[in-house]
């Protein structure tokens, strides 16, 4: 397998002839997260890179390659991207709970959303998961923060973003197979108070906030997705 240099300097090339042709290209680099891409992508002139091995169709696919982006945010930023490979949302492998999750993570992660299905073939609830603008709007915030994951205990998962206008995301992932109580602590979030404002972005929904942290029940396979801030 070719090391690190022979990678960047075939990659460097491409990129080199990109800038020149004087056109908006984005530039995705896709060799399967070898030679920890993340680390050298944007210097050959990547806008994104494949982080991992192809994903399938199925939750088990998604969970592992989804869950495993944890500690590369510090490799992300604006016009250069982690890129844990498209969306399956609507090929029929997840249910919409799984389709959720799917979408969520991929949000926190400041990932492109490439749609790998058929919108003509899906029902109205599964494409209503890629069409959810508040969710979208996550993904596309315009300080391109990748998020990470800031707690875990067995099935459960607490990811979080921070966006622009002093917001942030945050996910209560539930990977288990019954329904969870998630609780997360403002102090978690580096929060000292109440925040202002809540919102469900999967419920779309203003949630009424009191005390020093945010519980909910989270169905199986499911998250809890929501935006704090003013």
């Amino acid at each position: 397998m070719p090391d690190f240099r022979s990678y960047a300097a075939v990659y460097q090339k491409m990129g080199d002839a990109l800038l020149k042709s004087g056109r908006p290209i984005l530039y995705s680099l896709c060799q399967y997260g070898r030679a920890e891409v993340w680390k050298w992508g944007a210097t050959v002139g990547g806008n994104a890179w494949r982080t991992t091995g192809d994903i399938r169709d199925s939750w088990e696919s998604m969970a592992k390659i989804g869950f495993a982006q944890d500690g590369l945010a510090p490799f992300a930023k604006l016009g250069h991207w982690n890129d844990p490979d498209m969306l399956e949302i609507g090929n029929g492998g997840t249910t919409e709970e799984e389709s959720k999750v799917h979408m969520t993570l991929w949000a926190v992660l400041a990932a492109p959303l490439l749609a790998g299905g058929d919108l003509r073939e899906m029902s109205p609830a599964i494409a209503s998961i890629l069409l959810n603008t508040e969710v979208i709007a996550v993904d596309q915030d315009k300080e391109g923060k990748q998020g990470d994951r800031i707690s875990k205990s067995r099935d459960r998962e607490i990811w979080a973003r921070t966006l622009s206008g002093n917001q942030q995301a945050v996910a209560l992932f539930n990977r288990g197979t019954e329904a969870a109580e998630i609780t997360v602590p403002w102090s978690d979030l580096g929060l000292k108070s109440i925040p202002p404002r809540a919102r469900d972005l999967w419920g779309h929904k203003d949630l009424n906030l009191s005390g020093q942290q945010y519980t909910a029940v989270v169905p199986p396979h499911g998250v809890v997705f929501l935006r704090l801030g003013n």
